[in-house]
């Protein structure tokens, strides 16, 4: 089903049919209207890879399930709907900068829908590892129209708050190359063709997605965390700053 989905999206792109945000009317509704209709809480991380956002936001994770809150989890490219269609793509390595961007869209959708949103109205703090800046960071840097995507998912609600886990480029690369023997093809950033080499095209593909959250950074209202700090020490200020804007005992599960 998600491959029926995916194509249908990719063919109409190519024919120039597909609308991010259509007007609403009877016969074309949008999908979700971004309004604060809920209760709940969404609080999202984004950084380069290597960051360490994914343990940070684990770590919240954790410390919210432990306490007794309502807490759900989410993070990107997992839709199950989708998830055998972008492995194919990925593995034919045919993929288009837009087809890329339309098959993560479908993903981030199906989740948005089915997870995300539902359980905003039920009340529960949803994590989120990486939401839609992560696109508009990656898709920007595949030549990807900036406005195109950000229209593609203005059906999205903006997240509570949002981390920011800012480490210099050079630090997040290592902690990457450190732990990884092979990157791969699009992670590399190889399907871009700015070099053969895959580490040097994921150091020039990560500096340009540096560059892009450096731009979103403040219009987008991202929460700043030092990421080359000591973790424990990172994840104190990530706790502080959740206490000061939520207000937690609310969200305690009813036993």
């Amino acid at each position: 089903m998600g491959f029926v989905v995916v194509i249908f999206l990719v063919k109409s792109a190519v024919a120039g049919n597909f609308h991010c945000n259509p007007s609403p009317s009877r016969n074309n509704p949008p999908v979700v209207a971004p309004k604060r209709n809920y209760t709940g809480k969404l609080i999202a991380v984004e950084g380069l890879d290597g960051s360490g956002k994914s343990t940070q936001i684990y770590l919240v994770k954790r410390w919210l399930e432990l306490e007794g809150y309502r807490v759900f989890f989410t993070q990107w490219n997992s839709s199950i709907l989708v998830k055998k269609s972008t492995t194919k793509g990925k593995k034919s390595q045919l993929l288009t900068p837009t087809t890329f961007s339309l098959i993560h869209a479908t993903d981030f959708a199906d989740r948005y829908e089915r997870q995300i949103l539902p359980l905003l109205r039920a009340g529960y703090i949803v994590l989120c590892d990486r939401y839609i800046f992560t696109a508009l960071a990656r898709d920007a840097v595949r030549g990807v129209d900036r406005d195109w995507v950000a229209e593609l998912y203005s059906f999205a609600v903006h997240p509570d708050i949002t981390f920011y886990f800012r480490v210099p480029l050079e630090i997040s690369l290592g902690r990457i190359l450190e732990g990884r023997p092979t990157l791969k093809y699009h992670e590399a950033g190889l399907d871009m063709g700015w070099s053969t080499d895959p580490y040097e095209s994921f150091r020039i593909f990560q500096g340009k997605v540096h560059a892009e959250y450096e731009a979103m950074r403040e219009p987008s209202g991202f929460t700043l965390i030092d990421a080359t700090e000591e973790i424990h020490i990172q994840q104190a200020k990530v706790r502080q700053i959740i206490r000061e804007k939520i207000d937690l005992p609310a969200y305690k599960s009813q036993k």
